[in-house]
């Protein structure tokens, strides 16, 4: 079917809107017209070769829209369904069978190989040649999309489906790292390390959890006026000082939450761990060494990561949805919204620190 997309073409390069080819669900997959699409740095990481994934590629992995059509043998979605897509996994595996499907053993086939698994593409470009995607079995910067079942999320009908595809990747992975992982109370202080959507969904993890303090660290003043806004009871602007010096004068903190991928930001934190603290990463950036000193690790502190914050996606990202509706996890505050035509200027903006979490809206058909 003809359908539009935006395409990466090259590297370093922008999104280009075209009309593609997509091709028709085969058993096992679903059909969805895409509502919105959530643009995420996982995206520009392929753009950048952060992570090198051949190019031209259809990217999107914070798909959420309504099932149009659906494969032979598909099971529990039914055309209508409202539904938010994330990553997709085996489900048979040692950590699918024991509640960790983030970490299946294939996750990077299933999610990155830019092809199904049997090798067919699922978009050609108007020439006819075939384009990479199957990005997190989706590629939903598009108006439609081809999904498994398996990564397909069905959701109450009564929530904004427009805002909700950044539950299937960013925020789930904040979100998900403070409350399966990390899972502070009152008598922890967690430090959140940027203040993007990742970072935001843990902060507001964090305070549906009722952590006792949190502490939201960015160089953006907006992002910190908004998170203290969403729950942070402390915030450093490390564009005016010494971050070392700052969390040592907060005593240091139980638990950190790196969003950035920042070198020297990991240093400090790890620094900043109280005895038997955990630091969590969860970002990546083109510098990727970092040097530390071993002898403090010593007295039980943790550096670890954590792959889409450890969630069964067919629970948490209802669960999520449903503390949203409840007024406990505003992520509209965070969110703001770009047609397809626009791909570029939302990634822009995003990479600026001018919006937190860019959704892009996909017209309705007509």
């Amino acid at each position: 079917m003809k359908i539009q997309a935006a395409v990466a073409r090259d590297i370093d390069g922008i999104f280009s809107v075209e009309n593609v080819d997509l091709a028709d669900p085969q058993p096992g997959e679903v059909l969805v017209r895409l509502v919105a699409t959530g643009l995420c740095h996982t995206d520009y990481a392929i753009i950048e070769q952060i992570m090198p994934i051949p190019l031209p590629m259809v990217l999107g992995h914070e798909g959420a829209g309504i099932v149009e059509r659906i494969g032979a043998g598909v099971e529990g979605l039914s055309p209508g369904d409202h539904v938010v897509m994330t990553f997709d996994t085996c489900g048979h595996c040692d950590e699918c069978s024991h509640g960790h499907p983030s970490y299946c053993a294939e996750y990077m086939a299933r999610n990155f190989a830019t092809r199904r698994p049997d090798g067919s593409p699922t978009i050609h470009d108007a020439d006819g040649e075939a384009l990479g995607a199957v990005f997190f079995a989706q590629s939903s910067l598009a108006t439609y999309c081809i999904a498994r079942a398996s990564n397909t999320i069905k959701v109450r009908e009564d929530a904004p489906l427009e805002l909700l595809g950044p539950l299937g990747c960013g925020l789930s992975t904040g979100a998900g790292t403070v409350m399966n992982v990390l899972r502070p109370d009152k008598s922890h202080t967690i430090a959140v390390f940027g203040t993007g959507a990742v970072g935001m969904g843990a902060l507001m993890a964090a305070k549906a959890l009722g952590a006792g303090r949190i502490v939201a660290i960015d160089r953006v003043a907006s992002r910190l006026e908004l998170a203290r806004e969403l729950g942070a009871t402390d915030t450093i602007d490390t564009s005016g000082v010494d971050l070392g010096e700052a969390l040592e004068s907060l005593g240091g903190i139980d638990f950190g939450v790196d969003t950035s991928g920042v070198p020297a930001l990991i240093a400090a934190a790890t620094d900043a761990l109280r005895q038997r603290g955990t630091l969590v990463l969860l970002g990546a950036s083109k510098h990727q060494q970092v040097t530390l000193n071993v002898l403090p690790l010593i007295s039980g502190k943790v550096i670890r990561g954590v792959t889409n914050g450890d969630i069964v996606p067919s629970q948490f990202i209802p669960r999520l949805v449903d503390m949203y509706m409840d007024g406990q996890f505003p992520l509209d505050r965070i969110s703001s919204f770009y047609p397809l035509e626009q791909v570029n200027t939302a990634l822009e903006d995003s990479l600026s620190g001018k919006t937190i979490k860019p959704i892009i809206r996909m017209k309705p058909p007509l």
